[in-house]
Parts: structure tokens; sequence; C-alpha cells
């Protein structure tokens, strides 16, 4: 099995990913039936669908920067690391919105602008991004590129994207997103990992759909097999990390109580690939990727009050 090698010098993490804005909305399952919606998973879909599914409800909605990678990189600049994100948003203030907030979190961009609207999650997704946008500069100074599972929906960029990471000596961390696109994408997911990545990431449904085991620790060990380093995230049980031939168990943090858990996954992995890029024992990064994800699932939104990252950073102080 291949062992993982971090390139010299470099400390960068770039995320690469659909620039959106979550809108997130209390809702139930008689709700989600009316959409279409299938829990756990995604559907992409226009901004006219999205209109329409907002004027179905008359729920407060709540307003933030989103998109799976943007999550992790607005976590790992959070923690004091240095991330870049790239992707693709519209011209108008939800852009501009998504930017500056990137920006104040810390976080380096390269936001290729369009004119058509950014887009917008509301369990239902709609994104945008061509190939022969991506710079191969964007990966010069990168020790990990990150990618999310929703850009399996556009296959020469996701490819696009892997090859030139590789060419620059970059790792390859793969967040496989959601169960409904690992189901859609088995044949061509496999190839891509097996090319690709480094660093496979995965929770109990994408990893069931994938290896089609509902057993963790057999789960785990089958994701071992197709990456050098993988990732289970079992949820309020805590997460399994498998590297150089042995399987680490992770214990949850906190009490398991969740106010939401928009973007638990996406600060998850903002932790754990911190901790690698700093060099951490397994151990402590998936402890301190447990936090992130405990804290962040405290609130409504992918992001973590000040006070919660300043019980992540003692962890990281100990």
């Amino acid at each position: 099995m291949k062992q993982i090698v971090f390139p010299k010098g470099k400390v960068v993490v770039v995320g690469i990913g659909s620039a959106l804005v979550d809108i997130l909305t209390h809702t139930d399952d008689v709700f989600l039936e009316r959409t279409g919606a299938a829990k756990g998973g995604m559907t992409l879909v226009d901004h006219l669908f999205i209109d329409k599914t907002l004027a179905m409800t008359s729920n407060e909605s709540v307003v933030v920067p989103g998109g799976s990678a943007c999550n992790t990189m607005i976590g790992i600049g959070k923690l004091g690391g240095k991330a870049r994100f790239v992707g693709k948003c519209g011209q108008g203030p939800m852009g501009d919105f998504l930017e500056n907030d990137l920006k104040k979190n810390n976080v380096m961009t390269n936001l290729l602008k369009s004119s058509t609207p950014t887009g917008r999650v509301l369990s239902l997704i709609t994104s945008e991004a061509q190939p022969d946008e991506l710079l191969a500069c964007e990966f010069q100074d990168a020790a990990i590129v990150h990618v999310e599972g929703y850009l399996l929906f556009n296959r020469d960029l996701i490819v696009t994207a892997l090859d030139q990471a590789k060419k620059s000596g970059a790792l390859v961390s793969l967040d496989l997103a959601s169960y409904t696109i690992v189901e859609a994408s088995k044949d061509f997911l496999e190839e891509l990992i097996e090319m690709y990545v480094d660093i496979l990431i995965a929770n109990e449904d994408e990893a069931e759909a994938f290896t089609g085991l509902s057993d963790e620790q057999k789960a785990v060990d089958a994701l071992s097999k197709k990456a050098p380093m993988a990732v289970l995230k079992i949820g309020k049980k805590g997460s399994y990390i498998a590297a150089n031939e042995k399987r680490i168990k992770v214990p949850p943090a906190g009490n398991g109580h969740a106010v939401d858990t928009t973007g638990a996954g996406d600060l998850w992995a903002s932790g754990f690939l911190f901790g690698l890029i700093n060099g951490y024992a397994l151990e402590k990064c998936g402890a301190l990727a447990s936090a992130c994800g405990y804290e962040v699932c405290q609130i409504v939104g992918a992001t973590i009050p000040d006070e919660g990252w300043a019980r992540i950073r003692k962890i990281m102080e100990d």
C-alpha cells in the first residue's frame, strides 16, 4: 500500500468546489416529499426551482456562505492555516458576499466571475464551472488539494483539476459528499480514486453506497484498499481513520446533541487536513476534526462562533 508523503516546503490547502450561498430553513419530511428531495442526498436544479421551493415555505431563512470545499477552507483559515478556494460565482451581490466572507475568514480566493447567478443551496444545489478556467498556478504551493464530490457531475472539470494537482506534486483529498452522487458515479469514481486520490473521506451512507458494506469496520477497511488514507465519519459515534495498515477509532466530541448538522462533515475535514499539514499524529488529527464537527453542529449554518473556535484551539495547544 502507498504511504502518504507530504510535499516538502508546502503548507497551503487548496479547495476546489462549488462557490455557493446556503439558504437554511427548518422544514420536515412532508415538505421534503413535496419538493421531491431525498433526505441526505442532493439533486442539481436551476435557480427558478429554488425560488419556487422557497415560496412554498413560510419559515424564516438564514443566508450564509456555503459549498463543501468552501466550508472546509474557511475552517482551515479560522484554525490559522493557509487555505485557498478556487470556484466560480456570479457577478452580483451574492458573489460579492461570498468573496468578502472568504477573505474575512483568512481564505485566499480565486473566484471566477460568471454572468449567471451565484449558486444557491436549499437541500438542492445549482453550480457551474469550466475546465479551461482552472489555472495550474493555483496548485504550485499546495500540499493538499481538497476536492468535493459534487464536482463528479462535471467530469471534465474534476479530471482537469486532479491532473493539475498531481502534476504540481500535491496530495489529493476527496470528500464523497453525498450517497446519491456515489450511486450515480460509481464506475467513474472507482477510476478517479485509483488514478488520483491519496485521502478518501466518506460518511457511513456514502461508504455503503461505494463499498456495499454497512459494517463500519469492514467499510473503512474497504475504503483503505482504495486510497493510502481513508476516513469514515459515523456521526455522533465518532469516526475511523485508516492509514499505514492500521485503523484508528476516533471518539466523538461533546454530548452528541446537534442543533443543525449543516457543514459538519466539511468542518470535520478542516480540522483533519489542518492537523495533517501541521504534522499532528493521526489521533490528534481525528480529535481536532471531531471538535470542529461538533462545534458547527451547535448552531444553525456551517459556521463556528468565536467561543467555539476558542475551545477548538485548546485541543491544538494540548
